[in-house]
C-alpha cells in the first residue's frame, strides 16, 4: 500500500514515546521541510505544469500542520528550536539520478516514500500514544495518517501526469528506491526522530 521495502519495529516506537518531546519537535521540522521542498519544486520544475497546482496544494496543507504544530509545542511549554537533522533526506537524495528528466522522477518517488514513511510511523504513535496517557496526540496522529498517505499517492501520481515516464519505470524506480530507503533507515542513527 505504500509501497515501503521494511517495516518500522516496536524499537522505534518506543525510542518515539521515550523522546517525546524531541520527536513533536521534529515532527514540526519535518512539516515545515516538506512545505519547502514541494516550493522548490515549484521553482525548479516550472516547465512542468502538471506539477504545479499539486505541489501547491501539498505546500498548504505541509504549512497548516506545521502551524498545528507549532500550536502543539507552545502548549506543552516546547520551545520551537533548531533541530540537528539526522542523515535521513541526505541519504535519499544521494541515491537519485543527477540527469533529468530521472532526476525529476527519482525525486518525486523519494518524496513519496518520506511522506510513507512519515504515515507509517504516525500510525504507530496514534496507536501507542493513548495507551501512555496522550489520547489527544493519538487523535492528531490518527487525524494526519489520511493526508501523509494522500500525498504519497500525490507525488507518484504527479510522476505519472508529467507524461515523461512509462507506468514501468514508475514502478521499477519505486521499488529499487524503497529498497534504498530502507537501507538508509537502517544505517542512520536511532534516535527519537521520526525518521531515524
Amino acid at each position: 500500500m505504500l509501497g515501503l521495502a521494511s517495516r518500522t519495529g516496536p524499537d522505534w516506537t518506543e525510542r518515539a514515546i521515550a523522546g517525546l518531546d524531541e520527536i513533536l519537535l521534529d515532527h514540526t521540522h519535518c512539516e515545515k521541510k516538506a512545505a519547502s521542498t514541494a516550493i522548490n519544486l515549484i521553482f525548479r520544475y516550472a516547465d512542468q505544469t502538471a506539477l504545479m497546482a499539486p505541489l501547491s496544494s501539498i505546500a498548504r496543507e505541509e504549512l497548516a500542520h506545521f502551524e498545528q504544530m507549532l500550536a502543539v509545542l507552545a502548549e506543552r511549554g516546547i520551545a520551537f528550536r533548531r533541530l540537528q537533522p539526522t542523515d535521513y533526506a541526505k541519504g535519499l537524495k544521494q541515491g537519485c539520478r543527477t540527469a533529468e528528466p530521472g532526476r525529476l522522477l527519482d525525486t518525486l518517488i523519494v518524496c513519496s516514500l518520506i511522506e510513507a514513511r512519515s504515515c507509517e510511523r504516525m500510525q504507530a504513535l496514534a496507536e501507542a500514544l493513548p495507551a501512555v496517557g496522550e489520547p489527544e496526540l493519538g487523535a492528531l496522529y490518527a487525524g494526519l495518517l489520511a493526508t501523509e498517505a494522500r500525498h504519497h499517492g500525490a507525488y507518484l501520481q504527479m510522476a505519472r501526469d508529467t507524461g515523461l515516464f512509462g507506468e514501468a519505470e514508475i514502478r521499477d524506480r519505486s521499488e529499487a528506491l524503497a529498497r534504498y530507503e530502507a537501507d538508509v533507515l537502517e544505517g542512520v542513527h536511532p534516535a527519537a526522530r521520526l525518521h531515524a
